[in-house]
């Protein structure tokens, strides 16, 4: 993996992205709530700060989004009955 090319790296990072969406309702909840941000943004015509602000908003909640569906996939794989641990970590990924 480190010593990908950047072409595969991206490829790899785009299929994640399309597993969130067909796997995690909340992803495409958090898509829909970004796009219909953006839109009702534009209608207000904000400086480029403005919307470099909220650009980066909007990008940071699908990335805490991406990282909270990771991390539940792979504790539910390490450990597929109901543990304590894991439960914890998902309570605190919630």
């Amino acid at each position: 993996m480190k010593n990908q090319l950047f072409t595969k790296k991206l490829r790899n990072a785009f299929a994640g992205i399309g597993f969130a969406w067909t796997d995690e309702r909340n992803f495409r909840v958090h898509v829909a709530l970004g796009l219909v941000t953006l839109l009702a943004f534009a209608a207000l015509q904000p400086t480029a700060l403005w919307w470099a602000l909220i650009v980066l908003c909007v990008a940071l909640v699908l990335a805490a989004e991406l990282l909270n569906s990771a991390v539940e996939a792979l504790s539910d794989h390490l450990h597929p009955e109901l543990h304590p641990v894991v439960g914890k970590v998902k309570d605190m990924l919630a």
